[in-house]
């Protein structure tokens, strides 16, 4: 165990504690290591899994309370029981393993606390941004519960589905302060034995994201949102950005015309009177990008890529 944090830790060797079955299941050296580094007394987790951190808080002599939806705490609509001062949250990587009537019985715990797992299962959430509401409801409930001074230490990965990218570090909101955003590299992964074809890049790491709530009232928050965005009003686009973006949107050979009314109803020709003649000048000014085959009609030259 090392001596105190730095920016990027490696566990090749799990630990002591947990249920390495239990996929998802993350290094207690990583929570013993937290431990260490504050200087903890205590430390609660909300969504507990197989345990780890009671097993490491155990291991370094330090009081835990943990909580679960399989073993009767629903962290969406249950109230958080105590003002922690430090919270460990390990929250599930949306769809990636499914805990509810798959890792464990959903009807056992129906039956043992009276609600069903898997109403409440963030692992169950079908999309994404339907995921993303609720883990950040989660988050401010949890932050919202600490005391002054308190922290959290949420660990968090990044999903790769038909090509895309879906970060959950980038995507949770950030309330009070962020402290430091550390790098775990992932060792032992299910994945480990899947071969990849193809340009994808495997993901060989999590984050470990430090939050301190200075204050117990009024504190700042990072939001990160999706929106569409126009390339026809962005303030750093060129019109030659605007023009090519048009064609390369219409396809093939187009009547200037057909670009004009693309264009005319966007900021860029609003904020300037003579738009119709910049958009013929920057035709004009690129002829390794623009060509016209005949006269008033005018195409995208594609240009040849050696990656896709």
């Amino acid at each position: 165990m090392t001596d105190v944090l730095a920016s990027i830790v490696s566990y090749p060797e799990r630990g002591v504690g947990g249920n390495n079955a239990y996929r998802g299941n993350c290094s207690p050296k990583l929570i013993e290591d937290l431990i260490k580094h504050f200087n903890l007394q205590e430390v609660c987790d909300y969504m507990a899994g197989s345990g780890t951190t009671r097993d490491a808080a155990e291991n370094m002599g330090i009081k835990s309370k943990i909580y679960d939806l399989h073993s009767g705490f629903d962290l969406l609509n249950h109230e958080i029981p105590e003002r922690p001062q430090y919270i460990f949250w390990h929250p599930p990587y949306h769809d990636i393993v499914v805990y509810s009537g798959n890792i464990y019985d959903s009807k056992q715990v129906q039956n043992r606390y009276g609600y069903d797992p898997t109403v409440s299962d963030l692992s169950r959430i079908p999309s994404w941004e339907e995921f993303i509401k609720a883990l950040n409801y989660c988050m401010m409930k949890q932050f919202s519960a600490l005391e002054k001074g308190g922290r959290m230490a949420v660990l968090l990965g990044d999903i790769k589905k038909r090509g895309k990218l879906y970060s959950m570090l980038f995507e949770l909101i950030k309330p009070g302060t962020v402290e430091n955003v550390i790098i775990k590299l992932q060792h032992n992964c299910f994945s480990d034995n899947t071969r990849y074809s193809g340009r994808f890049i495997p993901i060989l790491h999590e984050y470990v994201l430090l939050i301190k709530k200075d204050a117990p009232l009024i504190y700042p928050i990072m939001l990160t949102y999706t929106r569409d965005g126009d390339v026809r009003d962005m303030s750093g686009s060129t019109w030659r950005d605007i023009v090519a973006a048009v064609l390369e949107d219409l396809h093939g050979e187009v009547r200037l015309e057909q670009i004009y009314e693309r264009v005319e109803n966007h900021k860029r020709a609003q904020t300037q009177t003579h738009w119709r003649e910049k958009v013929r000048q920057t035709l004009g000014a690129y002829p390794d990008i623009f060509r016209s085959p005949r006269r008033g009609v005018w195409a995208y030259k594609k240009i040849a890529r050696t990656t896709e």
